[in-house]
C-alpha cells in the first residue's frame, strides 16, 4: 500500500476528535451554565474564561505529555520495538503529576495575587479566586488521563479515549446544572463554586475510568521502577520543548485576557465566549491533527516517507474542508450562539461584533494545527518550539500593541489572534513539503 486510507484517518480522527473537545466543553459547559445565572452573571462569566484560560495553560503545558508519550510509542510501534518503551509512560507521568502538585500548592495559596495580575479585581477577583481554588485540584487528575490518553493513541486506539470524555464530560454537564443552580429541596445553588466542583468531580471520575482501561485493555502499567528508562532523556527533551512552546501559546491568549479584561467586564465577557467557542472547533479539528501524530510517528519509524508527505497533504485538505465547515455552521448559528451563553445586551453586542473574525480564521487554524500534529508524531519539537517562539514575540504581541494604540479593542486582539495563525502555519508547511518530497 503507498497511501494511508481515508477510512483509516477517519477511524482514528473521529474518536479522537470527541474525547479531545472534553476539556473545552467541560469549559463551555461551565460558561454556558454561569453564564445564565439569575445573579452576577456576567462577572461570574468573566471569572469562568479567566481563570478557565490560566487552567487550560496549565493542562496545556503539562498535558504536553500526551503528545510526547504517544510520539515515542507509535515510532516504536512501527520500528516493532515496543517492549524497550513498555516502562516509560509510568515514569514520564510520574514526573508530569510531581510537577503539577507543586504548581497546585504554589498558586492555590496565591490566588488572588495571580488574578490580579490579570487585571481582575472587586467582585471579578472574588469569583475568580472561589472558582479556581476549587477546580485547580482536578488538575492531577486531568494530567493522568491525559497521559494514559497518549498510550492509548501511541497503539493507535482512539476509541478508548473517547468512552472516557464522553463519560467525563456527560457527568460534568449534569452536575453543573445541579449544582450551580440547585435542586428544590436536595441541593442549595452553588453558583460558581458549583461549577467548579462539577469539573473537579468530572476529571477525577475520567481519571479513575482511564486506569481501569489502561490495565484491561493493554500490556502497559503504571508501575514506577528501576532502571530509569533510557528514552526518558528524549522524553525530558521533547517535553522540553513543548513546554517552551506551549508557554508561548499561553503567553499570546494571557495578554488577550489581560487586554479583553481592561477593556470592561462585556469586553472580557463577550472575549470569553468568543474564544470558548474557537477552543471547541480547535479542539474538533485536533482530532485529525491526533490523527496526523499517531500515523506519521508510525510511518516515520517504518521510514516510510513517501506515504508520510502523500498522507501529510491529504490530511490538510481534510481538515481545511472541516474547517471551513465549522465556519459555515458558525455563521448559520450566529445569533442563537451568542444568546445561548449569555442575555445582557452589551456582552451580546461586543460579541457580534468580533465573532465573525473567529469564524473566518478557522481553515487557516486547520492547516496549523493539523502540522502542529504531524511535527509532534515526527518528534521535531525544537521546530515546534521555533515557530510558536517566533509567531507570539514578533507577530502576535507587536500587532496586539499596534491595534490597541488604535483603539480597536477587541477587533484588535483578533486581528492580532489571525496574525498569529498564520505565522504558525507558513514554516510548518514549508518544512514539511521540503524534507519529505525529497525524501519520498
Amino acid at each position: 500500500m503507498n497511501f494511508i486510507k481515508k477510512s483509516e484517518i477517519q477511524r482514528l480522527a473521529i474518536p479522537a476528535l470527541i474525547s479531545g473537545i472534553a476539556e473545552p466543553i467541560l469549559s463551555i459547559t461551565d460558561t454556558i451554565v454561569v453564564g445564565n445565572m439569575a445573579e452576577n452573571a456576567t462577572v461570574s462569566l468573566g471569572a469562568v474564561g479567566i481563570v478557565g484560560s490560566f487552567i487550560s495553560m496549565l493542562i496545556w503545558v503539562f498535558g504536553q505529555t500526551r503528545s510526547v508519550i504517544s510520539s515515542i510509542i507509535s515510532q516504536a510501534l512501527g520500528m516493532k520495538k515496543l517492549n524497550e518503551v513498555k516502562n516509560l509512560p509510568a515514569q514520564a507521568i510520574l514526573i508530569i503529576i510531581s510537577c503539577s502538585v507543586i504548581i497546585i500548592l504554589l498558586t492555590f495559596f496565591n490566588s488572588e495575587s495571580l488574578f490580579k495580575f490579570y487585571n481582575a479585581k472587586g467582585s471579578l477577583l472574588n469569583y475568580c479566586v472561589d472558582y479556581f481554588d476549587i477546580r485547580i485540584w482536578g488538575l492531577p487528575f486531568t494530567l493522568l488521563t491525559i497521559g494514559i490518553f497518549g498510550i492509548f493513541r501511541g497503539l493507535q486506539n482512539t476509541f478508548y479515549p473517547m468512552i472516557i470524555a464522553l463519560v467525563g464530560t456527560g457527568l460534568n454537564i449534569i452536575l453543573d446544572i445541579v449544582l450551580v443552580y440547585g435542586v428544590d429541596g436536595l441541593v442549595s445553588p452553588m453558583h460558581v463554586k458549583g461549577a467548579a466542583y462539577a469539573s473537579l468531580i468530572a476529571q477525577f471520575t475520567m481519571a479513575v475510568i482511564a486506569v481501569i482501561l489502561l490495565y484491561k485493555k493493554t500490556n502497559i502499567k503504571l508501575s514506577v521502577g528501576l532502571p530509569v528508562n533510557p528514552k526518558i532523556s528524549s522524553f525530558l527533551s521533547m517535553f522540553g520543548n513543548l513546554v517552551v512552546r506551549t508557554a508561548a501559546l499561553n503567553i499570546a491568549l494571557y495578554f488577550c485576557n489581560a487586554y479583553a479584561t481592561k477593556y470592561g467586564d462585556e469586553f472580557i465577557a463577550a472575549y470569553t465566549v468568543a474564544i470558548n467557542l474557537w477552543f471547541l472547533v480547535a479542539f474538533i479539528i485536533d482530532g485529525y491533527s491526533s490523527a496526523g501524530t499517531i500515523l506519521s510517528g508510525k510511518l516515520f519509524g517504518e521510514k516510510s516517507f513517501g506515504i508520510l508527505y502523500r498522507f501529510g497533504n491529504d490530511l490538510i485538505v481534510i481538515g481545511v474542508k472541516m474547517g471551513a465547515l465549522m465556519c459555515l455552521v458558525g455563521f448559520i448559528l450566529y445569533y442563537p450562539l451568542g444568546k445561548l451563553f449569555n442575555n445582557d445586551p452589551k456582552v451580546l453586542l461586543e460579541f457580534y461584533n468580533v465573532f465573525w473574525i473567529v469564524l473566518l480564521m478557522l481553515p487557516l487554524c486547520s492547516i496549523a494545527f493539523i502540522f502542529d500534529g504531524i511535527f509532534k508524531g515526527l518528534g521535531w519539537m525544537k521546530e515546534l518550539r521555533n515557530v510558536l517562539v517566533f509567531s507570539t514575540f514578533f507577530v502576535f504581541i507587536p500587532f496586539l500593541l499596534l491595534f490597541d494604540y488604535y483603539g480597536l479593542k477587541l477587533h484588535g486582539v483578533f486581528y492580532a489572534f489571525v496574525l498569529w495563525i498564520i505565522a504558525r502555519a507558513i514554516p510548518l508547511i514549508i518544512k514539511f513539503n521540503k524534507t519529505f518530497r525529497n525524501l519520498s
